[in-house]
């Protein structure tokens, strides 16, 4: 059936999808959020390519003007996990990867590894080149000669070789990823590239997410709270990826056990850090072997992993996660012993 003829056969009938575009577009007075169910049906019918690409770059738009609220967001990404074909593993920390970096180097991929080096189950996903004139964690992995995983039996392989596995959203969610790249179509990010962020396709025990905006911080912590995620981290991230930015204060909204919390850790340094005149990878790879240091990226290295290692449970408190954090980046070549 071509696509005329299937519009065709909405002239006299209105399609099932029609409803919620005009519930979140009716106007400033007669527009509202969708409820939980609403939104978990409206996604279905999106990921079983039920809806018309119109009607899709239609509600996107709409949300992303509105701001999808916490009920819509932990719908979408239910709806998303309830068609995911992946059965849960043992995954310690479940880690987006969505921002790309541009002004900095990506300082929170050697925190993953370090993490990995010392025997933590990390999985990482995420997307590449939806925006222009970044550098993606895909790239930086190729550069170190790391894999890219297609599906759960490479991710499992990764995970007990290395205790590191990262895989693409298209391998998750080919039609995701469709959405997501639409992102220079649209000129303007959409509610994917929020909800990718929840996804813990693997049902990992901690989950950390980072946000563009400091607005979303509450609406991705309560989101995560909905889903039933017992321990996750939410913080404003250098570059719109889960880092550590030095030269910010920065506020962790949290789930501990269940439980909200929030947690401000101090700006740093005395004045903003220089950008990088280009990003060398060559430099970068340097660092992560021990050949050279790099003050600021070795700061933010260290402190995401302290944030990352509280949010595993791993320490009582952030100071002595940053305790522990220094002494895995400084052990992070050395052979593991029980």
């Amino acid at each position: 059936m071509t696509m005329s003829t299937k519009r065709n056969i909405y002239k006299d009938l209105e399609h099932p999808f029609a409803q919620y575009i005009r519930i979140i577009g009716k106007g400033k007075t007669g527009a509202r959020s969708l409820t939980f169910d609403e939104a978990y049906h409206a996604f279905s019918l999106i990921l079983k390519k039920e809806v018309f690409d119109v009607q899709i770059g239609a509600f996107l738009m709409l949300l992303r003007v509105k701001e999808e609220s916490i009920d819509e967001l932990a719908g979408f990404v239910q709806a998303t996990k309830d068609q995911l074909h992946f059965n849960p593993i043992q995954v310690d920390l479940d880690w987006p990867s969505y921002a790309g970096k541009r002004k900095h180097y990506p300082w929170f991929l050697l925190a993953a590894l370090t993490l990995a080096k010392h025997g933590f189950n990390i999985v990482m996903h995420g997307a590449a080149g939806h925006t222009l004139n970044r550098v993606y964690t895909e790239q930086v992995l190729a550069y170190l000669d790391l894999p890219l995983c297609n599906n759960q039996q490479e991710v499992e392989v990764q995970l007990k070789k290395h205790h590191f596995a990262y895989i693409s959203l298209a391998s998750i969610s080919p039609v995701l990823d469709e959405m997501i790249n639409l992102r220079n179509l649209m000129g303007l990010r959409s509610p994917i590239h929020t909800l990718a962020r929840l996804i813990n396709p693997f049902q990992a025990t901690a989950t950390l997410q980072s946000i563009f905006h400091p607005a979303y911080r509450t609406s991705h912590q309560h989101a995560a709270l909905k889903l039933g995620y017992k321990n996750s981290a939410v913080i404003k991230g250098e570059g719109g990826e889960f880092e550590r930015n030095p030269d910010a204060k920065t506020l962790i909204c949290g789930i501990k056990d269940g439980e909200l919390y929030e947690h401000e850790l101090p700006k740093l340094t005395v004045s903003r850090s220089p950008s990088e005149e280009s990003l060398d990878l060559e430099l970068y790879k340097s660092v992560w072997l021990g050949h050279i240091s790099h003050e600021y990226g070795e700061t933010a290295i260290i402190e995401t992993l302290a944030i990352a290692l509280y949010t595993m449970q791993q320490t009582s408190d952030f100071e002595e996660a940053l305790v522990k954090a220094q002494q895995l980046w400084l052990t992070r070549h050395r052979p593991i012993t029980d």
